[in-house]
């Protein structure tokens, strides 16, 4: 299916040069001379391989239909290997770590996910839009900084480093966005 350059989002997969690519960011760009494009960086489905690219809205490109279904994560089999259900048949697939990219530190046993297929082979997984995860460490308060706007850095409990509002503190339970590892709110309990 033909799209325009600036109808890409991140997740698609795209046919580009010969070759299938998954979006990994997008952003649009208005330039003060000239005219507007999307920014899109790429990441190659085989190789893993990164790239940007320019595409402006007059360019074309052939967005790859996949076919979807729904996965729970079992277990991580090895270092680079980690295990999935199909929610339908039951059969059990082992996927390659790097498909996930850097949402895998968001991965949770039982979780339902999202897998893209293409002829067989996994091309994306995408996990839930957000999690709940327990803040492991957390700056304390400083006094006088509850200006609007103003975060501290804080480590959640799978090691990932997010900015957080100043009243969050250590051992909250907090909703993470898995696609820009930030932080939504605090969890309701």
């Amino acid at each position: 299916m033909k799209i325009n350059g600036n109808e890409i989002r991140p997740g698609y997969i795209i046919e580009h040069n010969g070759r299938l690519w998954s979006a990994v960011k997008t952003e649009h760009v208005k330039p003060g001379k000239g005219g507007a494009y999307m920014q899109v960086e790429l990441r190659d489905i085989r190789s893993g391989t990164k790239t940007n690219e320019r595409f402006r809205a007059s360019e074309s490109v052939e967005r790859i239909r996949l076919e979807e279904r729904e996965f729970q994560f079992l277990y991580e089999e090895s270092s680079e290997l980690l295990a999935f259900m199909d929610q339908e048949s039951f059969e059990q697939i082992s996927v390659k770590k790097d498909i996930l990219g850097d949402s895998v530190a968001f991965l949770q046993e039982g979780m339902s996910v999202m897998v893209s297929i293409h002829e067989g082979e996994v091309m994306s997984i995408r996990l839930p839009d957000t999690v709940i995860m327990t803040i492991l460490e957390a700056d304390p308060v400083v006094k006088g900084q509850t200006a609007t706007g103003s975060y501290k850095p804080a480590i959640l409990e799978n090691g990932v480093r997010v900015m957080v509002p100043p009243h969050i503190e250590t051992g909250t339970r907090v909703v993470i966005n898995t696609v820009e590892s930030s932080y939504v709110e605090r969890a309701k309990d």
